[in-house]
């Protein structure tokens, strides 16, 4: 059996791993488009701020780990699939054929459509080649604009603070990570990064960047305003590397289209991670979730499916947890809530602290935190359980920070025991 995996990222990685657990003689082949070895882009942030160096960022840090575990890493770019060959076309090597084939090629990031994007000086941070480019530029005292606030540019945010820059963070959406945290949560974010010395323009766009003098430009707002800088990150939002697919046969819509068990309409073709359009946990329906907790639960699943150990996706859940200069925020499942649901808000702006928990029936289906870490897990247990609450819906409708008094009455039969119910 010939297991080929595109993808070096965590999915690929995992499912390498998995794949190998699992068959100790099949030939495994990883396929990856950049020059480094496999990484982790969760971490580059931390090289931004020089807590680790490149080798830092590796997703496994011994330098024969693959080898050692029989695995082939290819550094190639794949430009077709011939699904009735079962073969791939590299663009500098000879075809390979495959017999089981994962797709795990991930995202790239999205430029928006603004003149003078093109211009030097403007850069993603996805790749580990964005993120030398903007160690280069960052220094202290540079003028850097970054375009976007949603989870991605939040998590950027933090490390060119902390590089001394006199950063300008301009978001379109009328809060921070609006597909993340509600008005309440993403302003009070807001105001958390303007105390810390970043200036945050929401409800802003970019109208154009032009070239000012020297090395430097300028960024046009659609207020009128207009900002200089050495240096600017675009951090709009990612699409699933699917080009290379066209004609292929594989059916594609947001990702690669599959069944529960990560199978594309090919049977022997699977996908895994932010290329899959796979099961949402909270909705039921087939979407891209984007994060490195999906990748790596799609990673181990379809590995298991490729070789012959029939499973079941159940479904991810929408999970984001973010660390802002310091203040922690977490959003759970449908943190929106549903039609005919309730919902309780907790907040107190002064201290930055907000509890949001949203219910369809008795079962808390989403959930919002910020500034509060210690019941995380818990909530999201809830959420993942499905656990019918009963009576204690309404106990934490009153007080929502009852949250664990509520998860130990339903899973450890207490609740009588303690008076409460």
């Amino acid at each position: 059996m010939k297991h080929v995996i595109i993808g070096a990222g965590p999915s690929g990685v995992i499912a390498a791993e998995t794949l190998r657990k699992l068959d100790s003689t099949s030939s495994i082949i990883m396929i990856g488009d950049e020059p480094e070895n496999p990484y982790s882009r969760m971490a580059l942030p931390y090289y931004l701020i020089d807590r680790i160096d490149e080798a830092g960022t590796y997703l496994r840090k011994e330098s024969s780990h693959f080898s050692d575990k029989k695995i082939d890493v290819i550094q190639d770019w794949v430009s077709s699939i011939d699904v009735k060959a079962k073969s791939l076309t590299l663009k500098h090597d000879d075809d390979i054929n495959f017999d089981k084939l994962l797709i795990a090629t991930g995202s790239h990031a999205i430029r928006p459509p603004i003149e003078g994007m093109d211009l030097p000086g403007i850069h993603s941070c996805w790749t580990l080649e964005d993120a030398r480019n903007i160690v280069e530029k960052a220094k202290p005292g540079a003028n850097v604009i970054l375009m976007g606030a949603g989870f991605i540019g939040c998590i950027i945010l933090e490390a060119l603070a902390s590089r001394k820059v006199n950063l300008t963070v301009i978001e379109m959406g009328d809060r921070m990570v609006p597909r993340m945290m509600d008005q309440t949560a993403g302003n009070l974010i807001k105001d958390w990064c303007l105390q810390k010395g970043v200036s945050v323009h929401t409800s802003t766009r970019i109208e154009a960047i032009e070239k000012g003098s020297g090395d430097a430009l300028k960024i046009k707002l659609d207020n009128g305003d207009v900002l200089d800088a050495d240096l600017v990150i675009t951090a709009t939002g990612v699409a699933a590397n699917i080009q290379f697919l066209q004609g292929s046969g594989i059916e594609t819509d947001f990702g690669v289209l599959v069944n529960d068990r990560l199978q594309s309409n090919i049977s022997d073709i699977y996908a895994a991670g932010d290329v899959c359009q796979g099961k949402d946990f909270s909705t039921g329906e087939y979407s891209v979730q984007a994060i490195q907790p999906t990748a790596a639960d799609h990673g181990r699943i379809a590995a298991m499916n490729m070789a012959g150990r029939d499973t079941a996706h159940q479904g991810c859940i929408n999970m984001n947890v973010l660390d802002t200069m310091g203040l922690i925020s977490s959003s759970y499942g449908l943190w929106m809530g549903v039609d005919g649901g309730e919902s309780v808000q907790l907040c107190d702006k002064e201290r930055y602290r907000y509890l949001n928990l949203q219910f369809e029936g008795d079962v808390l289906v989403g959930a919002q935190a910020l500034g509060l870490t210690q019941h995380v897990g818990v909530l999201r247990g809830l959420i993942q359980t499905k656990l019918k609450l009963g009576k204690w819906k309404d106990h934490l409708l009153k007080d929502p920070t009852r949250i664990m008094e509520a998860y130990l009455a339903n899973t450890q039969a207490i609740g009588h025991n303690a008076g409460v119910i």
